[in-house]
Formats: C-alpha cells, sequence, structure tokens
C-alpha cells in the first residue's frame, strides 16, 4: 500500500513543488541575463555613440527603480526626482571643473561670467572627490529628510504631495539659471575634461563609464529587491494600503515613507552624478519639472510596482524620445502624453502587467490513491499562519467589521 501511494503523492505534489522552483531561480536567471545583455552583448553591437546613448538611458532606470520604491510600492506621487537628480549631477560637476581647472584656478565659465576673482567658498569643498562623493549621497539624502519629514508628519499626501514635490524642483531649477556667474546659469556646467583622473576625450574610458554605470544599476536594483521582500516592504506596503490602522498597530508610518522617500532621492542622486560624464553636461533644462514628469512617465509605462518593467520602461521612453523626436519633433510630445493617459487609464500596472492578462491553464487537480482519507476542507474562519504589518492590518480591518456587524 505504502509503494501504491508514493507514486501519487509525488505527482500530486509536483505542480506545487516546481512552482517555488521556478519562484526562486526566477530573480537570478533575470539578473544573470541583464548582465549578459549589459555587459557582452550592448558593447559588442552597439557604436561607441550609441553605447554612450545606452549609458544615458541607464542613468534614467536607475532613477525610475527608486520611483518605484516610492511610488509603486509606498504609493508617495514623487514629481521632484529631477530636484535630487539636479543635487547629484551638480555635486559630481563642481568636482569635475574644478579637477579640470586644476589647484588655486577658477572654472572657465566663471571667467566668462563672473565678478570676482576668488572662488565661492561653497564651491571649495568639491575639489576634493571624497566631499564630492559624499555629497552626491549625503546632499539629496538630507533635503529628502528636511522635507520628508515635516511633509509627512503633516500628513501631506497624495495630489498635494505630488505638486508640493514638483514645485520644488521648479524652485531649484530656477535657483540654479538666476546665479549664472556660479552655476552656469541656464547653459549648466559642461565641457569636462577628465573624470578622476581619467580623460572623457578616450573612448575606451568613455567605455568604463558605461561599464560603470550598468554595474550600478544592477547592484541597486538588487538591493531594491531585497528591500521589497523585507519585513520593511511589507509594512511599506501596509503603510499605502491602510495608514492609519498601521499607526493604530504602534508603527510610526513618518519613518516609513521617509526612509523610502530618502531612498529614492539618494538613487536620484547617484544617477544624476553617473549622468555627468556619461553626457557631459549638467543644466537646469534636465533636472526642472518636465524631466520630472518624464522619469514619472517611464517607470508608470513599464510598471510602477516592477522594478524589472519600472527600468525598462525608462530605457524605452528615453529611447523613443530619441528616436522619434528626431523624426517627428513636434508630435512627439503629445504621442507620449497619449501613451502615458492609455497605460493609466487601461493599465495600470504599466507594461509589467501585460502577462496577467495571458489565460492561464487550470491546475490540475492532485490524484489520489484509493482508500486515502480525503483532504479535510479548510475552515474559512482560520487566518494563514503568517505575520506581518499587512497580514495584522488586514485582520484588524475584518475583526472591526464584524464587530460592527455584531
Amino acid at each position: 500500500m505504502t509503494a501504491t501511494t508514493r507514486p501519487d503523492a509525488a505527482t500530486a505534489a509536483g505542480p506545487a513543488a516546481t512552482s517555488p522552483r521556478r519562484a526562486r531561480w526566477r530573480a537570478p536567471l533575470g539578473f544573470a541575463l541583464g548582465a549578459l545583455l549589459l555587459f557582452a552583448v550592448a558593447p559588442a553591437v552597439l557604436s561607441d555613440f550609441r553605447l554612450s546613448l545606452l549609458a544615458k538611458y541607464l542613468c534614467f532606470a536607475i532613477v525610475a527603480i527608486g520611483i518605484s520604491l516610492a511610488w509603486g510600492r509606498g504609493g508617495m506621487l514623487t514629481l521632484g526626482q529631477g530636484l535630487f537628480f539636479g543635487l547629484g549631477g551638480y555635486a559630481m560637476a563642481m568636482h569635475l571643473k574644478l579637477a579640470d581647472a586644476g589647484p588655486g584656478q577658477l572654472p572657465d565659465f566663471m571667467l566668462l561670467y563672473g565678478d570676482s576673482d576668488t572662488l565661492p567658498w561653497w564651491w571649495a569643498p568639491f575639489a576634493s572627490p571624497a566631499v564630492a562623493l559624499a555629497g552626491v549621497v549625503l546632499l539629496p539624502a538630507a533635503l529628502a529628510v528636511l522635507i520628508g519629514y515635516f511633509v509627512f508628519r503633516r500628513r501631506v499626501r497624495g495630489a498635494y504631495f505630488a505638486i508640493l514635490s514638483q514645485a520644488l524642483a521648479f524652485a531649484f531649477s530656477l535657483l540654479l539659471i538666476g546665479q549664472q556667474a556660479t552655476t552656469g546659469g541656464t547653459n549648466g556646467l559642461t565641457n569636462f575634461q577628465g573624470f578622476f583622473g581619467y580623460s572623457l576625450l578616450d573612448p575606451v574610458n568613455k567605455r568604463m563609464i558605461y561599464f560603470l554605470i550598468a554595474g550600478v544599476l544592477l547592484g541597486l536594483m538588487a538591493l531594491t529587491r531585497q528591500i521589497f521582500l523585507s519585513r520593511y516592504g511589507e509594512l511599506l506596503v501596509a503603510v499605502r494600503d491602510s495608514e492609519e490602522r498601521v499607526r493604530f498597530l504602534g508603527y510610526d508610518p513618518t519613518l516609513v515613507k521617509l526612509f523610502a522617500y530618502v531612498y529614492s532621492a539618494v538613487m536620484a542622486g547617484m544617477a544624476g552624478a553617473l549622468f555627468v560624464p556619461a553626457v557631459g553636461i549638467i543644466s537646469p533644462a534636465l533636472i526642472g519639472v518636465v524631466p520630472s514628469i518624464e522619469f514619472l512617465i517611464g517607470a508608470a509605462i513599464g510598471g510602477r510596482a516592477s522594478l524589472p518593467g519600472a527600468a525598462l520602461g525608462a530605457i524605452a521612453v528615453a529611447w523613443a524620445q530619441t528616436t522619434l523626436s528626431e523624426e517627428f519633433p513636434a508630435g512627439w510630445t503629445y504621442f507620449q502624453a497619449l501613451l502615458f493617459i492609455v497605460v493609466v487609464a487601461f493599465l495600470p500596472g504599466g507594461l509589467a502587467s501585460l502577462g496577467r492578462l495571458l489565460p492561464r491553464r487550470p491546475r490540475l487537480r492532485s490524484r489520489r490513491a484509493p482508500g486515502a482519507d480525503p483532504e479535510p476542507e479548510p475552515d474559512p474562519r482560520e487566518a494563514p499562519a503568517r505575520s506581518g504589518p499587512a497580514t495584522a492590518a488586514a485582520s484588524s480591518s475584518t475583526t472591526t467589521a464584524k464587530e460592527a456587524g455584531a
């Protein structure tokens, strides 16, 4: 009897057993495929010019990954990522300009527009590479903490939070435009010659910058995925769905949302810093309201709740903007807006959710051995054996509803 039941038990457990295995290997295979495409296929088939364009698109993908955490998981509509992108970009650009000028010398644009022979005091620390790299991370993080703490403590969210973040990005771009003598004004900072001792005029070094950006993208994607799967990721979703109930459970939603907001700001700052040597320019036109909206559109079209979807959506939108705007300079903006409206209206999960619309095969019923006892029916009153803030919030909601009905 035992020999008869073993094959049937294995057959019954087959589909259920293979599913976790596939899920366990899906992420490593995805990262391996991404690394193969970025580090082997793209450099082999693309020219130096196209590879530099891909490096630019990968910087936008880094911003989209941060948006995926803050907006896709946290529900915070971040329309001002250009602010943090610009902070990281200008911190890196200031160091590169000082390094090109040499010790004790002024950057070239200050000789043209400046009215003083001395370097501004807030420029001087960025002559150090360590200070510049620290500023790329700490400046966006400090500003995000300052903004996020007061905004989330006052429980500002939804459209009000989106408008506030967008207004801050617009104000920052206006500030840069008005300080032409120290920031380059509308022209921004450009014409960089070197990057930490390596010449940017050498195509080999430009390829190394591309590899650096690709490695940072994959590393940050892996780190963000771990945050998604952690207990904090579950808590962030619970705050998004039922903030008041999470507060009643003893958690502070302000700190939960603040971490996601600061994390996305740091990722935007790192993307801006990598954008500078890859493209060779940083200006107010790249960090204002329009770029902030484009960051969001890329994440929304690809799928804001999916890390690969958000990254691929940002790359696809940036590529389409570069190629289609050359052919249709007047109509590309309308096409981009129409694409965003269609995705939000009919596919809220983005292109990453297209797989859910496909018909699924019916699950095969397990075959049981003759004479075996039937499986007991699950008691609907018993909750699944899971623990976590999201489950606790849902259980609290169900209990409250039962008490109200009683």
